[in-house]
């Protein structure tokens, strides 16, 4: 996904060198003429990463555009163009909110310096804002990513149940995302800012179940040295997530379904309870009814917690959303290991696409960040994701690289004169025609041998497309043979 640039320049002399450069690393680019078009620009909510200001301009000049685009909220990075280096010229851009300048004509080298310089200062800025409203307990629906019509639903049901302390219930498989949607219910909710607390219900040991959510007091057994509030008080006068409820023991059941009727708590060893005031989420992977009906759920309890249920979509119900989860984890991912990944090709993104992500999101956030690790490029490649792809990384210079004036991808038939046809079996030892799979995949091994992995030329010879080849690559297990060559 390629970031947007916009380039604010009324001279086309001075725009032509820039949007060249640009657009040949990658960019797209979109040329304003004005301070107050590009405010009209960003007005309307028009794609942005990163302004190249120029400041002399019609009307409006680009210091006062700048100041303008600060006080309307607008946060994104802004280089600020200039005819001249005079000192009082760049100290005023950058007390204006400008995070970098260059003079014009720059060298392209110093236009891309700068701009990626910029995306990692709009991206940092970014995570960070992310991290401060998770931390407050703002995280909203706008926050959550995707777009696709099974998020749109999630989005219209958690804004309405936000509006009242109405018990809610997320079901949906594991890593779907259920504590994110919790955290948007919250920080939707009267309740933002104020504590947000969640616990998973299958992690705590079954001895320390009702301490831990209720609290005891100094003494109450042993190793109790000093009191401990518990989560429902710790969450007082906020939200708390009960994940995976469905693992709770039966007898705590019966305590926390009178902390849902009274609305309060009995620590352990506690001579009279304690009143909270907490907002109930509680999520699950389980089918509750079923364990209703094996007795293995209180069906009181369920009742009690499921009064609005909201259905987390597992990721292949929202395959359109993927490219979008991707640029997002490769965005993070670059700023906590320091990488210089700027996306991934569509080859990559079809590849992904079209996987199945039994485990989901978290599934996906695991893959992305393993690929960001063994990228060598700007982008991921589909061996970056080996597991998915059946490939390998390159393991070594292919073999253009030492024949410089030979292209292994277009001419393979001067590397390889043409010899007699290679035997793939059309029958078995019994004389009957083999299973086409089974052809299938020798045909694809043959063709993966003979162009020497080069991915692109084994798809073109074979007539099918290169995500395609890749589908077939894993379902026949010839990971190892497309891992010869370059791809």
């Amino acid at each position: 996904m390629s970031k947007t640039i916009l380039v604010v320049d009324n001279d086309p002399t001075q725009r032509r060198p820039i949007t060249a450069v640009l657009e040949r690393e990658g960019f797209a680019v979109t040329l304003l003429l004005s301070g107050d078009a590009l405010l009209d620009h960003l007005a309307k909510g028009g794609a942005c990463d990163v302004i190249l200001l120029d400041l002399v301009l019609p009307g409006r000049s680009g210091i006062e555009t700048l100041v303008d685009l600060r006080a309307r909220g607008h946060q994104h990075p802004v280089i600020v163009l200039t005819a001249s280096g005079g000192i009082d010229t760049v100290v005023s851009a950058m007390q204006a909110g400008a995070c970098d300048f260059f003079v014009k004509p720059a060298s392209p080298e110093r236009i891309a310096i700068s701009i990626n310089n910029a995306l990692s200062i709009g991206a940092l800025r970014s995570e960070v804002a992310q991290l401060r409203k998770r931390a407050e307990g703002r995280t909203t629906f706008d926050d959550l990513v995707g777009n696709s019509p099974a998020m749109q639903l999630v989005r219209r049901m958690g804004e309405r149940a936000a509006r009242s302390s109405i018990p809610i219930l997320i079901s949906g498989e594991s890593g779907v995302g259920k504590e994110v949607i919790a955290r948007a219910v919250h920080g939707s909710s009267d309740r933002a800012g104020r504590p947000f607390v969640a616990i998973n219900c299958g992690a705590i040991p079954a001895t320390l179940v009702e301490s831990i959510l209720f609290g005891h007091e100094k003494g109450s057994f042993t190793g109790a040295t000093e009191r401990h509030a518990g989560k429902f008080q710790e969450a007082n006068g906020g939200t708390l997530l009960l994940d995976e409820i469905g693992e709770l023991p039966m007898d705590i059941q019966v305590k926390l379904l009178r902390v849902l009727q009274e609305g309060e708590v009995d620590p352990v060893g506690a001579r009279r309870p304690v009143k909270v005031d907490v907002r109930i989420i509680s999520a699950t992977n389980r089918n509750l009814v079923q364990a209703v009906s094996e007795g293995l759920f209180r069906e009181d309890l369920f009742y009690r917690l499921n009064v609005f249920p909201i259905e987390a979509p597992p990721l292949r119900e929202r395959r359109e959303d993927i490219p979008t989860l991707v640029q997002a984890f490769i965005q993070r991912f670059n700023i906590e290991e320091g990488r210089p990944v700027s996306g991934a090709t569509q080859e990559t993104i079809d590849l992904l696409v079209q996987h199945d992500w039994p485990g989901n999101i978290r599934q996906l956030e695991n893959a992305v960040y393993r690929a960001i690790i063994l990228a060598d490029g700007p982008q991921l490649q589909p061996y970056d994701f080996p597991a998915i792809s059946g490939l390998s990384p390159p393991t070594g210079p292919n073999q253009a690289a030492s024949c410089p004036d030979v292209d292994l991808r277009s001419t393979p038939d001067a590397i390889h004169p043409p010899q007699a046809d290679p035997p793939v079996r059309i029958l078995d030892d019994e004389g009957h025609v083999r299973a086409l799979d089974a052809i299938e995949g020798d045909l694809i091994k043959l063709a993966i041998e003979r162009y020497e992995g080069h991915m692109s030329e084994v798809a073109r010879r074979l007539g099918i497309g290169r995500s395609t080849l890749y589908r077939k690559v894993r379902e026949n297990g010839l990971g190892e043979f497309a891992g010869l060559g370059g791809a």
